[in-house]
């Protein structure tokens, strides 16, 4: 009997649990085995700016190929600027995140329990918040 030694790696990592959890249902689709990592630690800090913890999707090193044509196309869709457009600088390079402002954080700091923590786009090019 002969043994194949077929490695698990790492083949993409994703900020977002939506996206990759759509990249594991189109590869699921496609008969390709393969999971995720890290998905609950990526959820308990969403608005991290560290990202520390990115969602890890594992598949078998003998699907690579396979796996890259099947996504080809998925993951430049879900890219695509259907989103909002910094009003600066117009870039589509946006990201929803928490406050960075001093008198917004003072506010969450001293009255976080009462009041919900809202989220606002942060522009990655220019900054601007909005």
């Amino acid at each position: 009997m002969e043994k194949e030694d077929n490695a698990i790696v790492v083949f993409r990592t994703f900020d977002d649990a939506i996206q990759a959890n759509i990249a594991k249902t189109k590869l699921d689709a496609y008969g390709i085995p393969c999971f995720l990592t890290e998905e609950n630690m990526a959820g308990l800090y969403p608005g991290a700016s560290f990202h520390a913890f990115k969602i890890r999707l594992h598949l078998f090193e003998s699907d690579l190929d396979r796996a890259a044509s099947v996504l080809q196309n998925e993951l430049s869709a879900m890219t695509a600027d259907d989103g909002p457009i910094c009003p600066r600088c117009h870039s589509n390079d946006i990201r929803r995140d928490f406050p960075k402002k001093d008198a917004d954080r003072m506010v969450y700091a001293l009255f976080g329990i009462f009041l919900p923590h809202k989220k606002i786009n942060v522009c990655q090019v220019c900054g601007t918040e909005f």
